[in-house]
């Protein structure tokens, strides 16, 4: 729909779109404010004005969903805040591309398995099989994947990593964080490494580093240790299996646990303080079946009494 500005004495037609709309309304101002540098950080400051966003690096392998993006809106919002009061905000985004994710992510999306004892090859991209649009097309049997050398693997890792984060990049952008761009890092690139690899010999110079046998979570297919972080848990059924444990005079004190495996590590039993049938108990030793550890019997205000035997072990891992 057309319009004419009255009061002057040639009219300008304006047009008037029937519906608003968002369409490169995104890209539009994305440019604006990275042209502008608008949440750029000025290094020409003190101490006192800056707030600083120390962002965890979310892991850029596979895809980003709703979920992630309104986690950043709340940080979003504290560094809109902060800028609004007048602090010099520094807020980078990087990329944790460096771990088992990425390996994961890599295997699955080329079809093929890292073997270190595979020699390079510079045509190692002809064992991968190719759709015809130029994607990999991962056969589904695992077992038949080419198996490529370490160097060839990293090669894939580092290209793939790249590709998927400039998908993430461009989702934060559309969602409007106001995110200095111009400070972006990936936990993989040779910074990253010098940093962490130059903050370990200072832990070394400190007497922080050692090196020690201990137990650790074990990725059987990796064959590598993994953290915490890295595990997703899930409901399993279980049973309870009875164990028992051997006070000095003979007697057997019996426990009833789902986690059996944790029987080396055991360090105490522990009962409710009012649980009448282990008072006596309290104080006293009992030896561990297969290890013939002695551990004390403890009370303790957190043991169940209805649950199992109403006594239960006290594990370190």
């Amino acid at each position: 729909m057309a319009e004419n500005i009255l009061g002057s004495d040639s009219p300008v037609q304006i047009n008037v779109p029937d519906r608003p709309a968002l369409e490169g309304l995104e890209e539009k101002l994305s440019q604006r404010w990275a042209d502008e540098k608008t949440y750029a950080f000025d290094e020409n400051t003190t101490r006192e004005q800056v707030y600083s966003i120390d962002t965890p690096p979310p892991t850029a392998s596979g895809s980003l969903h709703v979920g992630h993006m309104f986690s950043y809106t709340q940080t979003d919002v504290i560094a809109r805040y902060q800028r609004m009061t007048g602090k010099n905000v520094f807020y980078p985004l990087g990329w944790d591309d460096n771990g088992l994710p990425t390996e994961r992510r890599v295997q699955n999306y080329y079809g093929v398995l890292c073997d270190p004892s595979v020699a390079d090859n510079d045509s190692f991209r002809d064992l991968i099989t190719w759709k015809a649009d130029g994607t990999p097309k991962p056969d589904r049997s695992q077992a038949k994947w080419p198996r490529i050398s370490r160097n060839n693997f990293i090669e894939l890792c580092e290209e793939l990593a790249v590709e998927d984060e400039k998908v993430f990049e461009n989702l934060f952008t559309t969602l409007g964080l106001s995110v200095d761009w111009s400070r972006t890092y990936r936990t993989i690139d040779a910074h990253s490494r010098k940093v962490s690899q130059l903050a370990f010999l200072k832990d070394l110079e400190a007497g922080n580093a050692y090196m020690a046998e201990a137990p650790t979570m074990w990725d059987v297919t990796f064959r590598t240790a993994v953290a915490q972080a890295e595990l997703e848990d899930k409901e399993r059924p279980g049973a309870y299996h009875r164990i028992s444990f051997h006070r000095p005079n003979g007697e057997k004190v019996w426990i009833e646990t789902t986690r059996p495996e944790l029987l080396p590590s055991c360090v105490a039993l522990v009962a409710h303080p009012d649980d009448e049938r282990y008072k006596l108990l309290f104080g006293t030793t009992v030896t561990s079946p297969l290890f013939g550890v002695e551990v004390e019997i403890k009370a303790h205000p957190l043991a169940q009494p209805d649950k199992g035997a109403g006594i239960a072990m006290i594990c370190t891992f």
